[in-house]
């Protein structure tokens, strides 16, 4: 019998139907993509798929415990529900900052509304006025503020100076923001990573309007461009191994020929022909396809097949 691998996903058009149709080109019958359709959920059931690619359950919860759900019967799920859903991006700096990884000076802000449910005394623990000399020295200025768990370039912001990152913490409510270093960068990547072993590195500009991101090259050249990328790679396998992911995009800004990594938790990264452009979709696509059907193969049915990265193993 076909070996069944599902794709769940929302609004994005080109990726999940490319890889479908990539999978069963390469499958040749003995697997077999399509999307996971859900008429009913329930408890401890086995809907039958050997693996699950995740695009869209950390928009809707109903799909998250579908995906937990089908990870206790054995599916491998692309990427971890649980993990996924303890993870968030201060935590991933401070575990960077353990195994090595250039970063950008980073220090959490608690939120500037108190989250619903709480009182004055739930704060007896923190100390005000936070020691704003020590962060504003630290940190330096500009720098930017988001969100501890974001993504999406949602609610990011550049502040300029104390009073403008007072003025637009007010803005963020019960968002908890973290604030970082400007790294002033010659050189700019996103880097596709799957299986913890596959790297794609793609020069980005963050600063061009979305759909012109990726219309750029590299500043660097010849020799120190070489080093420069085979440092990126080795960043992003090790990065990933510590995180657990196998779908994930990492993005670094390079300045003085250092690699500082500043966003690395996107485990439903843009894959979109139109906005990554043909080239990087293609090797998303035929990788991603590869990927799932590798995990396919060693899916042991009665056993749980989910995987988790050297952090949650003990292995840094």
């Amino acid at each position: 019998m076909a070996k069944k691998i599902g794709i769940l996903f929302g609004m994005e058009d080109t990726f999940p139907w490319a890889f479908i149709d990539k999978v069963n080109e390469l499958g040749k019958g003995e697997y077999i993509a399509e999307p996971v359709q859900i008429d009913k959920l329930e408890q401890g059931a086995d809907y039958g798929y050997a693996v699950i690619i995740d695009r869209i359950s950390q928009d809707v919860p109903f799909y998250r415990a579908y995906l937990k759900n089908a990870a206790v019967n054995g599916t491998y799920v692309i990427n971890n529900p649980f993990w996924w859903s303890a993870d968030e991006k201060f935590f991933n700096n401070a575990l960077m900052s353990k195994i090595g990884i250039p970063l950008p000076k980073t220090v959490l802000l608690p939120s500037h509304e108190r989250p619903t449910n709480t009182s004055e005394t739930s704060f007896r623990n923190l100390k005000f006025p936070h020691d704003w000399e020590y962060i504003f020295n630290y940190i330096g200025f500009p720098a930017y503020m988001k969100p501890h768990d974001g993504g999406g370039w949602r609610n990011v912001y550049r502040v300029e100076n104390p009073e403008d990152m007072w003025a637009k913490h007010a803005e963020t409510e019960q968002l908890v923001m973290m604030v970082q270093e400007e790294i002033v960068f010659e050189d700019y990547y996103r880097v596709y990573c799957l299986g913890r072993k596959y790297v794609h590195i793609m020069p980005y500009e963050p600063r061009n309007p979305h759909h012109l991101r990726y219309a750029t090259t590299h500043q660097t050249e010849g020799k120190e461009l070489e080093k420069l990328l085979k440092t990126i790679t080795d960043y992003t396998i090790k990065m990933n191994e510590a995180l657990g992911y196998d779908f994930n995009t990492v993005e670094f800004a390079v300045r003085d020929g250092i690699p500082y990594a500043i966003d690395f938790c996107n485990p439903a990264p843009d894959a979109d022909r139109n906005s990554v452009g043909e080239e990087n979709f293609q090797w998303i696509v035929e990788h991603a396809a590869k990927l799932a059907i590798e995990k396919a193969k060693d899916y042991k049915p009665g056993k749980i097949n989910i995987d988790w990265g050297k952090f949650v193993t003990n292995q840094l």
